[in-house]
């Protein structure tokens, strides 16, 4: 069998070469079959497994959760991994397994599809706060780049972070604090959304249906940073339902340039069963509105993301005079690869990151609306060995309303 396919792509190399009009096409040509055959030759000595493309990435997310979208295999497996050692400048330092997450994904057919995220947190240790979860699982119906459907638990279109959350693809030892309280990365929702895009435009969309964040909390109660992120219902056992609607549009017709705006609205009451005695019930008339302008660019050495978010909470006042009714922030990194300028074969970006946010921006009484006012300047460095590894370290100089919490960290991730 191999010999046949190895007769029939030096064939088709010997057809095309005929064809070509110039020895320039010729050697293109020939450098496309070859490439054709290495890729042979790999998938019979790996049983078929896929390695990552770090340039690649479908419907906006990261390189090893679109393995299966590129892989010549029905079966697709891939992961990231992320830990990290953090010293604060009040407290005692301590390391932290934080992620290890295995992506599953299998092809059914050229157009369906299914793809799943497996988190395990600080080691899955439960008694610690680990966890495992169901990060997505949903199945992708494909019809034509303008038009896809996608249906099952999946990451909500918001922001950069989330759709993009792999350790490679964020300069910070961690996540960007704007994306873990104001979007409360990883976002994962069930739901059924449409995504395309627009050809030679560089038009892309996303727009659907998904289970509504439960702002109806004791969080929101007592205007908590975390009033935002304890909302989700996730892939939790018998979860609440109520509807929301959310949309994103990217547009990416520039080389290395990304500009979008996401929208996120819906009823911000999502219970399951409250009993009469229940101190928070069901509230009519609650909603929340929630939208991201992000961008990014990339030009050689150089590379920029940021973005700006807001939330607010209307019909606030129904849960108490303490509610929380808005929190909104912003954030922008900027790094340079300072391995191309000694001409190494490393990449060694350096970077600075500034964030400002308030997760507790409006309460209803006018109170405790300085109490998570935050402001941070990161900088640091990463070391990309190979393209898929990162070794990571960074200082953040943090103020919460007006206290210094600035914290050291090391850090390593990977994709596969």
């Amino acid at each position: 069998m191999k010999k046949i396919i190895t007769i029939l792509n030096l064939t088709t190399v010997l057809a095309v070469g005929t064809q070509a009009e110039t020895l320039e096409e010729r050697v293109t040509a020939l450098e496309e079959q070859n490439k054709v055959l290495g890729e042979e030759v790999l998938a019979s000595q790996t049983g078929g497994f896929t390695l990552v493309d770090t340039d690649q990435s479908y419907n906006g997310m990261g390189s090893a959760a679109s393995k299966v979208y590129y892989s010549k295999n029905p079966l697709a497996i891939g992961g990231y991994g992320e830990m990290y050692y953090a010293n604060p400048d009040n407290g005692d330092d301590y390391t932290n397994v934080y992620r290890f997450v295995t992506y599953l994904g299998y092809r059914f057919s050229d157009s369906v599809i299914l793809n799943a995220e497996i988190e395990y947190e600080y080691g899955a240790n439960a008694e610690d706060g680990g966890e495992v979860v169901v990060e997505f699982m949903y199945l992708d119906f494909l019809w034509r780049e303008e038009a896809n459907l996608r249906v099952g638990n999946l990451l909500v279109p918001m922001g950069l972070i989330n759709l993009r959350h792999e350790p490679i693809l964020f300069n910070t030892v961690q996540r960007p604090e704007v994306e873990r309280y104001l979007i409360p990365s990883t976002w994962h929702e069930t739901g059924v959304l449409v995504y395309g895009r627009f050809g030679a435009t560089g038009i892309e969309y996303t727009a659907g249906m998904i289970n509504a964040l439960n702002l109806n909390n004791e969080e929101t109660a007592n205007a908590a940073r975390s009033w935002i992120r304890d909302g989700q219902q996730g892939s939790s056992k018998n979860a609440a339902y109520a509807p929301a609607f959310v949309a994103r549009v990217d547009y990416t017709g520039v080389n290395g340039l990304l500009l979008g705006a996401s929208f996120y609205y819906g009823s911000a009451s999502n219970l399951k069963d409250p009993q009469p005695g229940d101190t928070i019930q069901n509230i009519s008339g609650l909603s929340a509105t929630m939208f991201d302008l992000h961008a990014s660019y990339e030009a050689g050495a150089f590379k920029a993301y940021g973005l700006y978010t807001q939330t607010t909470l209307d019909g606030a006042e129904k849960i108490g005079d303490g509610t929380v009714k808005k929190g909104s922030g912003y954030y922008a990194n900027l790094s340079y690869d300072v391995g191309s300028l000694a001409a190494l074969e490393y990449n060694v970006p350096l970077f600075v990151q500034y964030q400002n946010y308030n997760p507790v921006e409006k309460t209803v009484d006018g109170l405790n609306e300085a109490r998570y006012k935050t402001e941070i300047v990161t900088i640091g460095a990463n070391f990309f060995p190979v393209d898929q590894v990162v070794l990571k370290t960074d200082y953040a100089m943090k103020k919460v309303n007006n206290v210094d919490e600035n914290i050291f960290s090391v850090g390593l991730g990977f994709v596969f």
